[in-house]
Formats: structure tokens, C-alpha cells, sequence
């Protein structure tokens, strides 16, 4: 049975669903072990424990947390070499691909970003170009490193809450790795995290600055709001809201593009979405071309209509 080994990077009060996602399919592939980048609760450490975890290596230096990628890639480095990792799973966010990018050079060991399916003999598929090919690939090295996409697995715990026993990991710091000098927490929307988010409504340039009816159509469906850069380079919403070639890359169960032309460096952002709604004005919009659903009209009539339907339905 394999060693598969995933890297939890900022664990909180429970264990989030892409963390629980990663847990899930690593327990499909063999035997699980975890490596936490920083301290974490006992409520936390349960909900490990419950999706067969039994081993968690913890950094010596419990500075760690405050190092950037370099110092958790050595840790993780080092925790892969303690257990002889076969296969180790992290996130999909920017940092997390860059971690797996450092611990590969370390390892020597061959790294696959941005999987959305995974085969039992390893091989991997992901998206490339935008979403124009769907390419499959595997590592050919003795361990695979390989980052994984949210909403790609179903999270399933195989027993129950139960504490897996900690390991010591002493890490060699790189002296000249970068560190975090404060925090600022964000305020809290009651909406899913975005790459997380099993439903998003975005909004582009047709929105004219007015997400309202997008938020109301997102809160109906349990859902998070997300943007193209048009508009959040206009202001109407933070920056952490864009999606797309350089904003977040996402992959929901049902996407809605509201307002938003489709041009590719947002379909880059979006494409591996399950389902994917479109509602523009213009019926030669390019995000027609990969919508399952096509609505031809103004989304400040039809965002509300969907809105009230889907609310007398749940009644």
C-alpha cells in the first residue's frame, strides 16, 4: 500500500472542505499520514483523525507558520523523506503550487499541478491552455507531488474523530526564506470561500458597478460572488473576488457569468466548471461558446427572476 502524505498549510478551528477533499482522496490511494505547517487544535487534529489519518508530522521550529513557501517547503521536504512518501497532495492555491515546486526540487521528484481526476495507477488529469486540452500525465519519478484542484473529489471520513500521534520534524530553514510580519483578518461575508465554493455568480463589465443582484442570487444559492478583472480594476469589488488568468482559477458545480464577455483570460479561470450558466445582452458574446446554458438578456432582469424562483421553491 502506497504512503501518501498531505500537506495542510494553515490549519484553523475545523478541518475546510478542500483540506477534507485532499484527506479523501488520499485514503482512496493508500495509506495517509499529514504534515501541518503550523500548530493545530485538538477539534482540528479529530477531524484528521477521522479520515484515517494516523501519523501527523508537525515542524520542531514552531516558527515555522511565519516562514513564506521556502521554509514549508523544506519542512514538508524533510516530513516526506521521514515517512517515504510515495505520493503527497497539497491545495491548488499559488502558494501551495509553489511549495510543491520548491519540495520537488528537493526531492528530485516530478510535480503535477492543477489535477482535477485522479486514476488508481496515478495518472493524473488537469486542464491546460485555458482550458483547451484536457491533458493526462504522470510522474515517472518514485514519489509524485501533486496539487489538486477544490471541488474535483468528494469528501468522504472512513471512522471516527480520533487524534493521530505527532511526529517531530527539525527543518534546516533557508536563512535568506521570507517571513510573515503581521496579519489582518478578513471580515467575515457568511459566504463560502471562493475556490472552495460549490456554486459562484460573477459579475464582469455589464454589472456597471452594481453586484447587488449577483450577491442576492449567490446568498439564495448557498453560494460566493466572484468577478472578472474589468471589474475589479474598476473598483466595484476587491480584488480578491477576480477570477481568471491572473486572478484565482476555481472549479464549481455551477458557475454563473453575469455581464462577463467570456474572453479567454477568464475562461482560464473557469472552465473546469461543472455547469456554467451565461447571461449577456450581447447573443455573439464569446462566453457562449463553453456555456451549458445560454440566457440572451439583461441580468438585472433575469438575475432577480432566478433569484424569487429559486426562493419560493426552498419555502
Amino acid at each position: 500500500m502506497a504512503a501518501v502524505l498531505v500537506f495542510l498549510d494553515n490549519p484553523g478551528a475545523t478541518l475546510n472542505k478542500s483540506e477534507r477533499e485532499l484527506l479523501s482522496l488520499a485514503a482512496s490511494l493508500g495509506e495517509v499520514s499529514a504534515a501541518l505547517a503550523s500548530e493545530a487544535g485538538t477539534p482540528y487534529l479529530d477531524g484528521v483523525g477521522s479520515y484515517g489519518v494516523k501519523a501527523c508530522y508537525v515542524p520542531e521550529d514552531p516558527d515555522l507558520g511565519t516562514y513564506l513557501v521556502a521554509g514549508k517547503a523544506a519542512f514538508l521536504a524533510e516530513a516526506v523523506r521521514l515517512l517515504g512518501a510515495q505520493v503527497v497532495l497539497l491545495g491548488n492555491s499559488y502558494e501551495e503550487k509553489e511549495i510543491a515546486a520548491r519540495a520537488g526540487v528537493r526531492l528530485a521528484a516530478g510535480v503535477i499541478t492543477d489535477v482535477v481526476a485522479l486514476d488508481p495507477d496515478g495518472t493524473a488529469t488537469k486542464s491546460d491552455f485555458a482550458g483547451s486540452y484536457t491533458v493526462k500525465c504522470r510522474v515517472t519519478t518514485d514519489t509524485a507531488v501533486l496539487t489538486v484542484k477544490p471541488n474535483s473529489f468528494e469528501a468522504a471520513e472512513v471512522g471516527p474523530a480520533a487524534g493521530p500521534r505527532t511526529i517531530s520534524v527539525g527543518t534546516a530553514l533557508p536563512a535568506a526564506a521570507a517571513r510573515i510580519t503581521g496579519r489582518v483578518d478578513k471580515p467575515a461575508s457568511g459566504r463560502p470561500e471562493l475556490t472552495e465554493a460549490r456554486v459562484i455568480v460573477a459579475g464582469g463589465r455589464g454589472v456597471e458597478g452594481n453586484f447587488a443582484p449577483l450577491e442576492e442570487l449567490a446568498d439564495a444559492l448557498g453560494g460566493a460572488v466572484g468577478a472578472s478583472r474589468a471589474a475589479t480594476d474598476a473598483g466595484w469589488i476587491e480584488h480578491s473576488a477576480q477570477i481568471g488568468q491572473t486572478g484565482k482559477t476555481v472549479s464549481p458545480q455551477l458557475y454563473i457569468s453575469a455581464g462577463i464577455s467570456g474572453a479567454v483570460q477568464q475562461k482560464a479561470g473557469m472552465q473546469t466548471a461543472k455547469v456554467i450558466v451565461a447571461v449577456n445582452k450581447d447573443a455573439d458574446s464569446p462566453v457562449f461558446d463553453i456555456a451549458d446554458f445560454g440566457i440572451v438578456g439583461d441580468l438585472f432582469t433575469v438575475l432577480p427572476q432566478a433569484t424569487e424562483e429559486i426562493r419560493k421553491r426552498r419555502v
